[in-house]
């Protein structure tokens, strides 16, 4: 033996604990560009819908993780349960591990409801980002073409 301490040991009468089942969920530290929140041109805008869309994607990615995750655990407690309903552990016990992977189960179909809204907000912001390049792409690239600096966005704004 190495010396090293292994999960699941008995180290001192305490149990050394297992590695985490967690799913690799990509971290917060998304690398997005930041949201402008004014002075938006056409290019700026058109970055930050793409930039909507994928934090939508994200965060769909996260929520099907989580999901597997829920499920998982939810498995695991059902047959736990029934395991201990076999043992004859006392059935307070067992109903307690059952109704925990009852609401496993619940947390993991609301969830669905959260991804559902994540896919209609991407759907839209990439139909947005349709729409506001067939309308000014054109405008865009023939004001680029001109050779002549622009107003910046926002000069001709009603007051």
């Amino acid at each position: 033996m190495s010396g090293e301490i292994e999960s699941g040991q008995v180290v001192s009468g305490e149990i050394v604990p297992r590695a985490s089942y967690v799913p690799a969920v990509p971290d917060s530290g998304d690398n997005l560009p930041a949201i402008p929140d004014s002075n938006l041109g056409f290019l700026s805008l058109g970055l930050a819908v793409t930039t909507l869309a994928a934090r939508a994607l994200l965060l769909k990615e996260k929520i099907w993780a989580l999901q597997a995750l829920f499920r998982r655990n939810a498995d695991k407690a059902s047959n736990m349960s029934e395991m201990c309903d076999a043992a004859e552990v006392e059935p307070r016990f067992t109903a307690l591990i059952m109704e925990g992977a009852t609401s496993l189960r619940e947390v993991a179909e609301a969830s669905g409801d959260l991804v559902n809204a994540a896919d209609a907000m991407q759907m839209d912001a990439q139909g947005f980002k349709d729409a506001h390049q067939g309308e000014y792409g054109g405008i865009y690239e023939v004001t680029q073409s001109m050779g002549v600096q622009q107003p910046k966005p926002g000069f001709n704004e009603v007051k």
